[in-house]
């Protein structure tokens, strides 16, 4: 199984609705990319303030690297993606992801 970890460091003034949009946006690629098998996303709660400006995230699981590699390639996860590097300040520079092989 793979875990894929995004952590987002979003514009200042980005409306809460458009952040959630976003996540409800790549959320909905669950049952259209197969080997998703789940989506968390939120706003980091942990109290040891080493985010470093990264204050919302998301993970998600696939069977394996083969429906990772369908997720990254899917045109939805494109236009998703899209739309997450133009909510940052400094696009793409402000997303970090980690892949786990769990």
């Amino acid at each position: 199984m793979i875990r894929h970890i995004v952590l987002v460091r979003f514009r200042p003034d980005l409306p809460s609705k458009e952040r959630l949009g976003i996540f409800v946006q790549l959320a909905a690629l669950d049952g259209v990319v197969p080997g998703m098998l789940s989506f968390h996303a939120g706003e980091n709660s942990s109290s040891e303030s080493l985010e470093r400006g990264y204050h919302h995230g998301f993970s998600i699981d696939f069977k394996d690297e083969t429906a990772r590699d369908a997720y990254l390639a899917h045109p939805d996860h494109k236009a998703a993606g899209a739309r997450l590097v133009s909510a940052c300040t400094h696009g793409i520079d402000d997303i970090l992801v980690f892949d786990l092989e769990l």
